[in-house]
This record gives C-alpha cells, sequence and structure tokens, in this order.
C-alpha cells in the first residue's frame, strides 16, 4: 500500500532541480551566503508577484510578523487583535515584542476572523489588528479596514497561508500597511528550510524591516535600535526564485485538485466541505473539511497510508503557553468547536487524480465505520 502524503516536497523538488543546481554551486564557489544579487532578485520578483512596491526576505515568518509589527509602530504594552483560529506563530509573534494578544472568534463558515467581533474587541490600547489568511483564503480584508480605520489601528496580514490569493485581483500581503509571509518548506510557495518576508508599499517600513533584521543596523557596525538577526539566505532565495516562477502554474494545480475534491465530496453525507466565496481566488494551501469523530476518522486514514492532518488541534487561548490571557473552554465557541472537527486531506499542485479517489474512497469507508 503506497502511502499519500498531506504535502509532497520530493516531486517540487525534482521540478527546480536543474534550475537551482547551477546558482547553488554559484553561491557556494563565492561564498556569498547573506545577500546579494540573488536575495534582492528574489526580492524584487516576490514584491511584483505580491502587487506591492517592496519585499524584504526575513529568517522565517514569525520573525516577519515581529518585525512587521515593530516597523508599523506597535510597541510594547500596544493590544494587537488577531483570530483565536490561527497557527501559534501569530500571536507568539505579538508576545514576543511585548504586545499583549486580543484573542477573537471566527465566523462559522470560512473560520476567518470575524470583523464584527474585532470591532467589539477594540480598546483605548488597540495598535494594530492582524487578520490570517488561512487554508489559503484572504480575511474579509474590506470589512478588516473598515474597522482599523475606525479605531486609528494598522493592519498587518498574515499572509503565511496565502500566497497567490487574491480579492478583486488585489492578492495577499498588499492589503494593509504590511503583510508578513512564511516560505516554510509546506508553504504553497516553500524554501528548502526557513525563509520568510514582509511585503508592503511604505518604504519608511520595508527600511525599518531591513535594519530591525540586521541587529538595528543601517550599515555595518551602526546600531540605531535593538534589532534581531533576521535575514534570507542566499541559497534559500535562489530555491525560492526558482519556484516563485512556478507558482501561479502550482496553485492553479491546486485549484483543480481541490474541485475535485469538492465534485467526488458531494454526495459524501456527513462532510462540510470549504466554501468560497464571490470575487476571492483561494491559494488553496490546504482543503479543510469538517467530520464529527474526527479523531476516529483520521486514525483510519493513516492506518490505511493516506497522510491528512489537523490544522489546528489546540486553539491559541487553550494552550499552556497563552493561559496568562486568562481565557478558556468556551470562551471562542466556533475556534473550539472546528478545532473539534476539522481535517485537512492530502493537497498539493502534483497530486494524481488516482490519488485523490483513494483519499476519498478511505475518507468514505472511514465515516460508515468511524
Amino acid at each position: 500500500m503506497k502511502h499519500i502524503p498531506l504535502v509532497d516536497l520530493q516531486v517540487q523538488q525534482a521540478e527546480i532541480y536543474d534550475d537551482i543546481s547551477e546558482e547553488i554551486e554559484d553561491v557556494l564557489r563565492s561564498a556569498a551566503f547573506i545577500g546579494g544579487p540573488a536575495v534582492r532578485r528574489f526580492e524584487n520578483a516576490y514584491a511584483d508577484f505580491a502587487g506591492t512596491s517592496h519585499c524584504v526576505g526575513v529568517a522565517n515568518g514569525t520573525d516577519a510578523l515581529e518585525l512587521a509589527l515593530r516597523a508599523c509602530g506597535v510597541m510594547a504594552g500596544a493590544e494587537v487583535i488577531l483570530p483565536a483560529n490561527s497557527f501559534i506563530a501569530t500571536a507568539e509573534a505579538v508576545a514576543g515584542m511585548g504586545a499583549t494578544p486580543v484573542l477573537v472568534d471566527v465566523d462559522p463558515v470560512h473560520l476567518l476572523i470575524d470583523p464584527q467581533l474585532a470591532a467589539e474587541a477594540v480598546t483605548a490600547k488597540t495598535r494594530a489588528i492582524l487578520p490570517v489568511h488561512l487554508f489559503g483564503q484572504l480575511a474579509p480584508m474590506a470589512e478588516i479596514l473598515d474597522v482599523a480605520a475606525s479605531c486609528g489601528a494598522v493592519v498587518i496580514e498574515d499572509a503565511a497561508q496565502s500566497q497567490g490569493a487574491s480579492y478583486n485581483g488585489k492578492f495577499s500581503g498588499s492589503f494593509g500597511l504590511a503583510g508578513a509571509t512564511s516560505f516554510y518548506p509546506g508553504k504553497n510557495l516553500g524554501a528548502a528550510g526557513d525563509a520568510g518576508a514582509v511585503t508592503t508599499d511604505d518604504a519608511k517600513v520595508a527600511e525599518y524591516v531591513r535594519m530591525l533584521g540586521a541587529h538595528g543596523s543601517p550599515s555595518k557596525y551602526v546600531h540605531e535600535v535593538v534589532g534581531m538577526n533576521s535575514r534570507l539566505d542566499t541559497i534559500q532565495a535562489v530555491v525560492l526564485d526558482a519556484k516563485l516562477k512556478r507558482l501561479p502554474r502550482w496553485n492553479g494545480m491546486r485549484g483543480k485538485a481541490a474541485a475535485l475534491y469538492s465534485e467526488l465530496l458531494n454526495d459524501v453525507p456527513g462532510v462540510s466541505l470549504p466554501v468560497g466565496r464571490p470575487g476571492y481566488e483561494d491559494a488553496w494551501h490546504l482543503y479543510v473539511v469538517q467530520v464529527h469523530n474526527r479523531d476516529a476518522i483520521l486514525a483510519q486514514l493513516n492506518a490505511a497510508g493516506i497522510g491528512a492532518g489537523i490544522h489546528y488541534p489546540t486553539p491559541i487561548h487553550m494552550t499552556k503557553a497563552f493561559s496568562y490571557l486568562g481565557q478558556g473552554a468556551g470562551d471562542f465557541p466556533v475556534t473550539e468547536a472546528a478545532a473539534g472537527r476539522i481535517l485537512s486531506l492530502p493537497l498539493f499542485p502534483h497530486i494524481s487524480a488516482e490519488q485523490q479517489e483513494r483519499v476519498v474512497g478511505t475518507l468514505r469507508q472511514a465515516l460508515r465505520t468511524g
């Protein structure tokens, strides 16, 4: 029985191998491991892709969030509103720079930040709203921008799962004052290790992110602020540049695979399918369904060689790390209910129809017996 992974990175690497081999050899020969033309070339290419004036490469997506927050003027002691339904890194970046994460629940259909609840969470200390584009779907940015404008907060997008997603032709990472993205290997645009970036139309924000990520130094041994060491290394830039050239095609392949899943699962009782919205183009980072008795279903899928997963099983407010916020079970009912039902099916650009049919067939059987 051949295993079907949640995401197959080996086939992506095989596709770009010839393109990157010579360039990586050049990097090794020149020993230009930090910065240089390859990094700037990728930064310019990704800014063009996202539709922003600037892109600054950093070490990872969590750093990208923290650097974007700091560069956009969020200070220690401020409050930042974000959805309870996200990976812990979103809140971790806020807490890491001394601000307070203010969690709000999500809408029950798309599991994205609820703008009305965000508006109700605003206080005199609110300095930023941090919407998360989850599973490849954009958050409701028009509404979020309205909320932010009404209270004088900045908007910083967590765009880690949405590279290439758009709303009415405007792309992920280009709506707020800044966007932070991750190039973790499993993302739609993934490096060969950790990497991330901040996108923005504001030249001063971009300059400040770059300075903060270089130990607060605009030039060697000149340190204007306390920063950190967070830079995109050259080999990762070479890999990302090669993959970026293929990303529109790969995202299209993801979309076709998602459409096939929806077709195959349309008549399957007990499965709630992901729902799109008019004007939105999803990047389909994940194909997430909801089922009852999820853990038993997942166990059966995994036992049958299907690499399904959960994104995410424990809401942020129910982790030990964020217990200091003083929230618990019942505080975010939509997020908590979804955490017990969500199930991510294998999805990657090169997944075959035969693999998807096997996934769905196994899921049908698990639903009957689970």
